[in-house]
């Protein structure tokens, strides 16, 4: 990944997308060049000159210290998720980066697969930050069934939104699928960026999807820890499912998630035809 590029083009994303009447200045005139905020006008805000603000946007954040990341953060207005981003394209901005993370986990361990095996009424499967579906309870390869139907393992959401048109009946809400995937692949990105298979998999996307490389250029960051997902299942339906995303202290970079709906609900009876589908169906592997 090309870190300047990629630290230039979030800035200035972040910068283009702010008025100076959401950052509380005065708006001089009605003709303004630029898109959003002006470079001053973020030094300003974030407490430093405009030569270093201007060095950094042009994509050199190393050495720069939590307090001027935080002056950042505060000026172009970041969320969670994009102030995390920044500082992780800080990090890997260092010549000698204190610790890079290793790359996203391919397998997970026995007992892993055991806790989602114990799971019987609920789909509950296991990813890396690739979003490969590395392991899954009987309900979650019942659900996922469209994703499972192309052969290639291990599976991954972001090739099945991007690139299987089935993806388009099985999301009800596919913009906002793809819109999330984009996102956290990107926030991925910034974290690892010398993952091999992560560059693999977003040039492949990249090459393959004009919907991937809008989404892509567009440098959104996202957490994704809980919501609500709309499926369309070739079987039992429409499904409306909580989820909540829970990542593994003893084992980093893996992510369980796990999908429910309220008893009595008509999403809990269509589960319950899931279940008894998924009993005499042999779904394939993840």
């Amino acid at each position: 990944m090309d870190n300047r590029a990629a630290i230039r083009e979030f800035l200035a994303s972040r910068r283009a997308r702010i008025t100076p009447e959401q950052a509380g200045l005065p708006a001089y005139g009605g003709n303004r060049r630029v898109k959003g905020l002006r470079r001053e006008e973020v030094a300003m805000l974030a407490g430093m000159s405009i030569d270093y603000y201007v060095r950094l946007e042009r994509g050199n954040l190393a050495g720069a210290s939590d307090t001027v990341l935080e002056g950042l953060a505060r000026a172009l207005q970041l969320d969670d998720a994009e102030r995390a981003h920044l500082f992780d394209l800080a990090r890997a901005a260092e010549p000698t980066p204190a610790r890079s993370r290793k790359t996203a986990p391919a397998t997970v361990p026995a007992s892993v697969q055991l806790v989602l095996d114990a799971v019987n009424d609920a789909p509950a499967w296991v990813r890396n930050a690739r979003h490969d579906m590395l392991a899954a309870n009987r309900m979650a390869r019942a659900l996922h069934a469209p994703l499972l139907a192309d052969p290639r393992r291990p599976a991954n959401s972001a090739r099945f939104v991007y690139l299987d048109p089935a993806s388009h009946d099985f999301f009800q809400d596919w913009e906002r699928a793809a819109d999330d995937i984009a996102a956290m692949l990107r926030s991925e990105a910034g974290r690892n960026p010398h993952d091999k298979l992560l560059i693999e998999l977003i040039g492949e996307l990249s090459t393959r999807s004009e919907d991937f490389r809008t989404r892509w250029a567009a440098h959104n960051v996202r957490f994704h820890r809980t919501g609500l997902k709309k499926f369309h299942h070739p079987v039992v339906g429409d499904l409306e499912l909580t989820f909540e995303a829970m990542e593994f202290p003893a084992h980093p970079g893996l992510t369980l998630l796990v999908y429910v709906a309220p008893a009595g609900s008509p999403t809990a009876d269509s589960l319950k035809l899931l279940a008894s589908w998924a009993a005499t169906t042999e779904v394939p592997q993840h």
